[in-house]
């Protein structure tokens, strides 16, 4: 864990963005707000994503504490993907940076381009926490 938090920025904001950056990461952690999925399903949420690359994303967001992968003991294995309690503290600040893209695009009269920010409110707070 040492090494982790040497290569991590020390200027806190710096830090957040360094954890949560990257192509997929936002979407993978959208689709793991609603409970565990499998690789598979991951990957069918987003045609647009390589298999290697969201298990890279994936294994960078588990060294990082916002992911757990659970392997189960079965025949075949079956191997699925959860947003840890630290990964789920992101959804408000996802939604919020998902509303500020919008607001951005609308005042560069951009926001026909956009989808809407969908997110859903979780039934309980640790519904899916790990």
């Amino acid at each position: 864990m040492a090494k982790l938090i040497k290569r991590l920025p020390m200027l806190p904001a710096e830090r957040a963005l360094k954890v949560i950056s990257g192509r997929w990461k936002a979407v993978i952690l959208y689709h793991l707000f609603d409970g565990p999925r499998r690789l598979s399903a991951l990957q069918a949420l987003m045609p647009g994503i390589t298999q290697k690359v969201l298990i890279q994303q994936l294994r960078e967001m588990e060294e990082h504490g916002l992911v757990r992968r659970e392997i189960f003991a079965e025949i075949p294995s079956r191997v699925e993907y959860s947003a840890t309690r630290l990964g789920l503290s992101l959804e408000p600040i996802l939604l919020a940076l998902c509303q500020w893209g919008q607001h951005h695009a609308d005042e560069l009269n951009e926001i026909d381009r956009l989808a809407d920010c969908i997110f859903r409110p979780r039934q309980t707070q640790d519904a899916h926490a790990v």
